[in-house]
C-alpha cells in the first residue's frame, strides 16, 4: 500500500487509474475509482470531490467519456419526486487503439534493423500506452534470439540524417561491408585508406525489413541509397546539400510511392519500362513487389504479359529470383543480362 498521499495528488492519481484501469470495454463509475483510491493509493475521497477533479480532467483537454444517468429520488421536503442526474461508467480516451499498439509491436517483432534489446525495450514503451488489460494480452509475445548483425549507431544515425534532411545540410559517415567474421568493415578506396562518403540527404525510407537513405553522393548527379545499419561515423556538415532539382531524376522533386515502387530492391541506376510474361499464379506476387502501377495485358488461361517501370538492375535480380515462372520480354539488353545469368548458374551447377 502507499504512503498516505496529499489532496492536491487527488486529480493526479484518478488520470492514473484511468490510465490503468480504462478503455472503451473497461469503465469505472465514481464508487469504483474511490475504492481503487483507498485500497491503492491509501487516499480517501468522496464522490463530489471525484466528480469535480474528473471534470477538471476535461476542461483541461483529456478526452474521457462518461455516461449520464437520470435518477428520481423524492424531495425530503415535500416528498416529490425530483429528477437528478448520475455520471457513471468513466474510461479514458486512448490515442492508439489496441490493434493499432498490436500491429506497431508486431512491426518491431518483424524488423531486421532494430536489435532485440531495444526491440524490447520499445515495446515496453507502446505497452506502456495502454491498460493493464492490454498488457496482460501481450506478455506471451516473443521474437526470435538476435542471430542478425546490427549497427548499434542506428538511432544516432537516425538522428542525425532527421537533422541534416530538415536543415537541408550534408553529412558525412563511413560506409561498411561484413566480412566472414560477421563484422562490419570500412569500405576503402583505392589506395587503401578508409572511404569517406558526404551524400545530400533527402529522405529516409524503409524497404524489405531495412532503412535506406535516399540521397545524392556528393561526385555524381544522380540519386543513391545507402543502408542505415552499415552507415558508422556519421557527421552533420555545415555545408547545405545540393538542391534535388540539380539531381538527374528529381528535377520535379521526389515521388517516394513511384521511387519505391521502381527500386524493389534499392538498387541505383537507370529505370526504364520492362515487359515481362508471367504465369497467372504469380500475380499476387507481381503486385506485392512492383504495386498498383503495374499494366496486365495479352492474358490467357496459364499466362499474362506484364508492363512495369523498374529500375534495371533491380528487374535482373527478380527475373532471376522467378527465373521458372517468367520470361523478360523488353528490353532486349535487360532479356539479354538475365539469358547470361542463367548460363553463368548452370555453370556453378555443371558436372566436371
Amino acid at each position: 500500500m502507499y504512503t498516505a498521499q496529499p489532496k492536491k495528488l487527488l486529480i493526479i492519481n484518478i488520470l492514473d487509474i484511468l490510465k490503468k484501469y480504462t478503455d472503451e470495454n473497461h469503465r469505472l463509475s465514481q464508487k469504483e475509482i474511490a475504492d481503487i483510491l483507498k485500497n491503492e493509493y491509501d487516499m480517501i475521497a468522496e464522490r463530489k470531490a471525484i466528480k469535480r477533479n474528473l471534470m477538471n480532467l476535461i476542461d483541461f483537454g483529456y478526452d474521457i467519456e462518461y455516461s449520464e444517468y437520470v435518477r428520481r429520488t423524492p424531495n425530503r421536503v415535500t416528498g416529490e419526486q425530483e429528477e437528478s442526474y448520475i455520471l457513471s461508467d468513466f474510461y479514458l480516451v486512448r490515442d492508439f487503439t489496441d490493434s493499432e499498439l498490436r500491429l506497431l509491436i508486431d512491426s518491431l517483432l518483424f524488423s531486421k534493423h532494430i536489435p532485440y534489446s531495444q526491440c524490447r525495450e520499445l515495446i515496453g514503451k507502446l505497452e506502456g500506452l495502454s491498460n493493464r488489460y492490454f498488457r496482460s494480452k501481450v506478455r506471451h509475445i516473443q521474437t526470435m534470439p538476435d542471430m542478425s548483425m546490427h549497427s548499434q549507431q542506428l538511432f544516432y544515425t537516425i538522428d542525425i540524417l532527421d537533422e541534416a534532411i530538415d536543415r537541408h545540410c550534408q553529412v558525412s559517415f563511413t560506409y561498411n561491408s561484413y566480412g566472414t567474421d560477421k563484422k562490419l568493415h570500412p569500405r576503402k578506396d583505392g589506395s587503401g585508406r578508409i572511404r569517406q562518403y558526404t551524400v545530400n540527404p533527402y529522405q529516409i525510407a524503409a524497404a524489405n525489413g531495412r532503412y535506406y537513405l535516399i540521397c545524392n553522393y556528393d561526385r555524381y548527379d544522380n540519386i543513391a541509397n545507402y543502408r542505415l545499419d552499415r552507415i558508422t561515423d556519421i557527421k552533420l556538415l555545415q555545408t547545405p546539400a545540393k538542391p534535388m532539382d540539380k539531381v538527374r531524376g528529381l528535377e520535379n522533386g521526389f515521388d517516394l510511392p513511384k521511387h519505391m515502387a521502381e527500386h524493389i530492391y534499392m538498387f541505383t541506376g537507370e529505370s526504364g519500362i520492362v515487359t515481362f510474361r508471367a504465369k497467372k499464379y504469380l500475380i499476387n506476387d507481381i503486385i506485392d513487389w512492383f504495386g498498383g502501377g503495374v499494366t496486365f495485358f495479352d492474358e490467357t488461361d496459364e499466362e499474362v504479359s506484364v508492363r512495369v517501370r523498374v529500375n534495371f538492375a533491380a528487374m535482373r535480380r527478380w527475373a532471376m529470383q522467378y527465373a521458372l515462372h517468367t520470361k523478360i520480354l523488353s528490353p532486349e539488353p535487360l532479356a539479354e543480362q538475365v539469358k547470361n545469368d542463367i548460363k553463368k548458374a548452370m555453370e556453378n551447377y555443371s558436372i566436371t
